[in-house]
């Protein structure tokens, strides 16, 4: 695996974003070279992108990083829509393999894959979306360099996060991942801590105080937590109404929703997506 080394001791050089929408199944990645970075991550279908001479299936949920002077284009056609960054690192970064990491990262520096899977796919796109509410609302190139830079910050978060050393077995730190994908799995019902220490087998209050010494979250806040960054993405990529996300999310009540909403973000669903209202969507 290839990762680019990225010291961030000042702000990456905003260039250019949007979505991406192809019109019909045939589209496929016209052939380029990039003068500066570009970033994709996919929220929809299956990417066929290749960087010079390596080929790679870019899925929902998964991120490619092409490196400024690379040879970009596509290699299959089909329909797909994603997230897309241009941005200018103005010093030299370096490129390493896995082995090459460090253990313990500089806290001035991140590490990006080439390729890569996202933890949350949905606070990727919400940080998008305000990089791009701010292109069309502000015009202010310094807020748009730090918000780029967030974009590959979170990025790297994720990957370190999703490769953290173990301090415990591997048996615990699994069921801890089960618990995670199982909360992903159903955070659109009415999901309740009693139903998850059920299915896994342990008692409700072991089982929160389990999972709340590896996230920093109880079961309770972290299915909200969920349930709130799901709303988000719905918020700022759909034009449903506040109550239909709300009922979709397992919300039966439609001010309890907006009531917790409130209390976790600051804002109401309404005021949210206001904030985040102005998406750029390409379709060439």
């Amino acid at each position: 695996m290839t990762y680019y080394e990225i010291s961030l001791e000042t702000p990456l050089k905003y260039d250019l974003t949007g979505k991406f929408q192809a019109p019909s199944p045939e589209w496929m990645h016209f052939t380029r070279y990039m003068q500066n970075f570009e970033l994709i991550v996919v929220t929809e279908g299956t990417a066929y992108l290749q960087i010079d001479e390596q080929f790679f299936n870019v899925c929902r949920g998964e991120f490619m990083l092409f490196p400024p002077l690379s040879k970009q284009s596509g290699y299959k056609s089909s329909s797909c829509a994603f997230y897309w960054l241009h941005f200018t690192y103005e010093n030299s970064f370096q490129i390493l393999s896995s082995d090459e990491i460090p253990l313990e990262f500089p806290i001035e520096k991140i590490y990006i894959p080439r390729y890569g899977k996202t933890t949350n796919l949905e606070k990727i796109i919400v940080l998008m979306k305000h990089l791009q509410d701010s292109v069309r609302s502000y015009h202010n190139s310094i807020q748009n360099n730090y918000l780029c830079t967030a974009v590959l910050c979170e990025l790297f978060c994720q990957f370190k996060e999703r490769n953290s050393p173990q301090n415990s077995s591997m048996k615990k730190r699994q069921l801890f991942n089960d618990i995670q994908d199982y909360i992903k799995w159903y955070r659109n019902t009415d999901i309740k801590v009693s139903e998850i220490a059920e299915y896994f087998g342990y008692n409700k209050r072991y089982l929160s105080e389990f999972f709340k010494s590896y996230s920093g979250y109880s079961l309770k806040q972290y299915i909200i937590k969920e349930k709130i960054d799901l709303a988000k993405y719905l918020l700022c990529e759909t034009n449903d109404n506040i109550s239909d996300i709300a009922y979709s999310l397992g919300f039966n009540d439609n001010h309890i929703f907006m009531k917790v909403f409130k209390k976790t973000v600051g804002l109401t669903p309404t005021q949210y997506r206001n904030a985040n209202s102005k998406r750029l969507l390409f379709y060439k």
